[in-house]
């Protein structure tokens, strides 16, 4: 624990030093715990959270983003990031998250310039170092600054921490824009995403807490935990899930043997690009 300690002392003076901070604020655990240390640390005028509205972003999350920044007395900007309007994101090609990072950092640096903010933060971790994450290189290229990862940060530590802080978010299921439910190379589209986010919040409903629903078409995959195994093994709710996906547009449904896992879409990728995706 002491070594935890040490990691958050490291994360308090690195913000610190900061002086002013505009926060990419998704509202999932680890941009909660980054907004609210941050405010904790500099002050509310020091500090600007803001959340990118799109398709691939459930109207949940921005809900609880919202709410979130309401409570805890955090100016909160919601900017529109309308990803399917960039130039080859709909490809859904092995950058299309470089793509959608680019776009989403340049609109925030723009709303920092008009209020005189001098650093972008955003939320990645140590654990994001293992997957094929290249929205990083847009960390790196845009000069957005990663405070977790320099205190060397896991998730799971995040969440010890964030439990200790008392924010409801320490044990929220860990999420990903919709767009990553996608394989390379199959397009995306507005009727495609609305069918993901449908599934899983029906998914949801059931009980169920860490999921992801993966789009092949006629057919979709999905990933849990074992809580989300053990209410789908129940005849009623297998044939409740078959229903309604097939009403939502998938002819077949089927269960991943392996459940939830990040990143289970880089599987197929070859670790030349996997490996170009660190920074």
């Amino acid at each position: 624990m002491n070594k935890l300690i040490q990691k958050y002392e490291i994360l308090k003076q690195y913000i610190h030093n900061l002086s002013n901070v505009i926060v990419a604020f998704s509202g999932g655990v680890d941009s909660t715990f980054l907004l609210k240390v941050a405010h904790n640390v500099l002050g509310g005028d020091k500090v600007v959270a803001v959340t990118a509205k799109s398709y691939s972003f459930p109207q949940r999350e921005l809900n609880e983003a919202t709410v979130f920044c309401k409570k805890q007395d955090i100016q909160h900007i919601i900017c529109d990031s309308e990803e399917l309007s960039i130039k080859g994101f709909s490809d859904n090609t092995t950058d299309r998250c470089y793509l959608c990072k680019k776009e989403l950092f340049s609109k925030i640096w723009n709303i920092a310039k008009e209020k005189d903010i001098r650093h972008m933060v955003e939320a990645s971790n140590m654990d994001d170092n293992n997957d094929y994450r290249p929205g990083l290189k847009a960390v790196h290229d845009y000069n957005v600054k990663s405070p977790l990862r320099y205190a060397k940060l896991t998730k799971n530590e995040i969440r010890i921490l964030s439990k200790k802080l008392g924010l409801s978010t320490w044990n929220k299921q860990s999420f990903a824009c919709l767009s990553s439910r996608f394989p390379y190379g199959e397009h995306i589209t507005l009727h495609r995403l609305s069918m993901i986010e449908i599934a899983e919040q029906l998914l949801l409903n059931m009980g169920l807490r860490q999921v992801r629903v993966r789009y092949h078409g006629n057919l979709a995959r999905i990933e849990t935990d074992e809580n989300g195994f053990n209410i789908l093994m129940k005849r009623n709710q297998r044939k409740k899930v078959h229903k309604q996906f097939k009403k939502i547009g998938f002819i077949y449904t089927t269960v991943d043997i392996l459940g939830y896992r990040t990143g289970s879409m880089n599987e197929i990728l070859p670790k030349s690009i996997s490996q170009n995706s660190k920074y």
